[in-house]
């Protein structure tokens, strides 16, 4: 059976059939179109992976950072640079509203027209405004510090946070957590204090005969309860407290959901080395087996 089928091509080979066929091959292949190229010119697999994972980081190159700025978490540390720069006015302005008259010779006004206190009084009640703003000032020199600080603290984490979450640095992530959480109950406590504070000043009797001195001429407005400066001190600095503590769920929150990110592109990673893995060896082995 097998020799006619060799002499069979034999006699083919002879009469240059065999050329004929390879010609007409060549033929066939020649005539593809140039657009369509063969599977073996084709760049491998693995190669179109990779260039397609190098794709996403082009994109994200071209967001803006007022983007990653104006994240939740970022809104809350720009909402709390505000209200901080509100605290720190509002105790500046508390300090002189409840100076009295010590403030308006500060800013020109002129004592004697402006208010019906002379003589002894009028000398009696300077000495007096004089006291209670001393009384009043570790207010004004600790909350001035207190509030810059933590003004400028977060809008240094709101300048850094330009970049995504997953491109941050940990450090950065951790101390924004622990610098909001911080924050959150040293404004609690620092609200506490200033009030307990200026309450106690106010029940003294520097600040009672003040009172039945500027009531007699009809400045019923300096007495000593709690002002509205102070008031609003408290009410911002409640409402930085509640931003910090805000901002400090919504790290967290954030670093999670950044492990979980690289955790999970980390197993994906393995996942595609592992695939591509195998598609490189199959083909070898069908290589050799064909040969």
């Amino acid at each position: 059976m097998s020799q006619p089928a060799r002499s069979n091509r034999g006699h083919r080979e002879r009469n240059g059939d065999n050329r004929h066929y390879r010609d007409s091959h060549d033929d066939s292949s020649s005539s593809r179109p140039p657009y369509y190229p063969r599977e073996a010119d084709a760049p491998p697999k693995h190669v179109r992976e990779r260039e397609r994972e190098r794709e996403p980081p082009r994109v994200e190159h071209q967001d803006s950072k007022c983007t990653n700025i104006c994240s939740r978490r970022g809104i809350m540390l720009i909402c709390a640079v505000l209200t901080n720069s509100l605290v720190l006015i509002c105790v500046i302005a508390a300090q002189m509203v409840t100076t009295g008259l010590s403030a308006a010779s500060m800013s020109g006004f002129n004592i004697n027209s402006n208010f019906n206190l002379q003589g002894t009084e009028l000398q009696k009640v300077r000495d007096l405004d004089m006291q209670y703003s001393q009384m009043r000032a570790p207010s004004l020199y600790g909350g001035i510090p207190f509030a810059l600080t933590n003004g400028v603290v977060s809008l240094l984490f709101v300048v850094a946070g330009n970049k995504p979450a997953h491109l941050l640095s940990r450090k950065l992530m951790y101390g924004a957590l622990i610098f909001q959480a911080v924050g959150a109950v040293a404004y609690v406590v620092a609200v506490g204090l200033f009030l307990h504070f200026i309450i106690r000043i106010n029940a003294t009797d520097v600040c009672q005969q003040r009172e039945r001195l500027y009531s007699r001429s009809g400045y019923t407005w300096m007495n000593c309860d709690v002002s509205g400066a102070d008031a609003a001190v408290a009410l911002f600095g409640l409402i930085t407290a509640i931003l910090y503590t805000a901002g400090a769920v919504l790290t967290f929150k954030t670093i999670r959901g950044v492990r979980r990110y690289l955790q999970e592109r980390k197993r994906r990673e393995a996942e595609k080395q592992q695939a591509r893995a195998n598609p490189q060896r199959a083909p070898l082995r069908a290589d050799t087996t064909s040969v």
